[in-house]
């Protein structure tokens, strides 16, 4: 015995108003997600060229006045920053925009199924490129950070042997024959006259 569906109760105004707000969200949410992912590019660019611009400013205009290691911790983090920045606009510009490429008529989906699917990965890829961008932004910070308060690269000081006495640290100045010498514990007097020797030392740290 075969069974035929039989029809359902008439819809109701309620049914229908749904529905139609349902088809409503549907064909308006791709459009609001593409309208937000630029608001966010433009935010965020805003954001990263001030930054930029700021740290160009303030920061240290070159990284090899701090110690060893520093320096190339703040090539390392700038790189990073660099890579996130890139990878941030990318898919700030997939969610705004789209993806390039087109689709075979033969797989072409029914109109609201296409635009639904791109509102979702349009929304996946606004969320990744504003974890990224936000990621590009703190490691530009602490790139900036870093070049401010970095140990400075300890300068070349100066040994000298007088009158059987040692004293070593950055030349001050020479006045009237005299060569003045900031140690640890203060400026030093070195009559020229007494001068035994002198050897520049890349630091005044005693040997271990």
């Amino acid at each position: 015995m075969t069974r035929r569906p039989r029809p359902g109760p008439p819809a109701t105004p309620e049914d229908l108003r749904r529905a139609e707000e349902r088809d409503e969200l549907v064909r308006s949410e791709l459009p609001r997600i593409r309208s937000a992912a630029l608001a966010w590019r433009n935010g965020l660019g805003a954001l990263l060229a001030g930054l930029v611009g700021f740290g160009l400013l303030k920061g240290r205009s070159d990284v090899g006045q701090l110690a060893e290691g520093w320096s190339a911790a703040v090539g390392a983090t700038l790189l990073a920053a660099l890579l996130c920045g890139a990878c941030g606009a990318a898919l700030l510009l997939r969610a705004a925009h789209g993806r390039f490429g087109i689709v075979p008529l033969r797989d072409l989906p029914p109109a609201a199924v296409r635009a639904h699917t791109e509102a979702l990965n349009s929304v996946v890829a606004l969320r990744r490129g504003v974890v990224a961008t936000s990621a590009c932004a703190a490691l530009l910070v602490a790139a900036v950070a870093t070049t401010w308060y970095g140990p400075p690269r300890d300068e070349p000081a100066l040994r000298v042997e007088y009158s059987g006495t040692t004293a070593c640290g950055k030349v001050v100045r020479i006045v009237g024959g005299t060569l003045v010498i900031k140690t640890e514990s203060g400026e030093v007097p070195v009559p020229l006259r007494l001068l035994v020797a002198a050897k520049p030392v890349a630091s005044c740290a005693p040997k271990q």
